[in-house]
């Protein structure tokens, strides 16, 4: 059989540009999702002294905010650096699982004073 690929789905033969631009996006994409992993943890790791401590629990909050902010704007750059076809798809999943963890502390295992 003959079969032929679509012209706008041929790869360029000069792959020089391409790997710049892969690379620089999978590093830009890799330092969101390590901040926001940092993020996560901070928030999770930290938890109030004691019933008097709201400070504490006050910088969890907002860690946990933070952070889902950065897993928001994360996606966001994940999903047009796959739209442009410089890394795959599975740049998707941490951002997703960081913002799951961060919506679960901020949410099911907010803790209490």
């Amino acid at each position: 059989m003959n079969e032929t690929t679509h012209p706008a789905r041929q790869r360029p033969a000069g792959g020089g540009p391409r790997l710049v631009g892969t690379v620089v996006c999978a590093l830009l994409l890799a330092l969101g999702n390590l901040v926001t992993g940092y993020l996560a943890f901070l928030a999770h790791a930290v938890g109030p002294a004691g019933p008097w401590d709201t400070e504490g629990l006050a910088h969890a909050n907002h860690a946990a905010a933070l952070g889902l902010a950065l897993a928001l704007v994360t996606a966001l750059l994940a999903w047009v650096f796959v739209k442009a076809e410089w890394v795959g798809r599975g740049w998707f999943a941490a951002p997703a699982v960081l913002a799951v963890a961060v919506l679960l502390r901020l949410t099911l295992l907010a803790p209490s004073l």
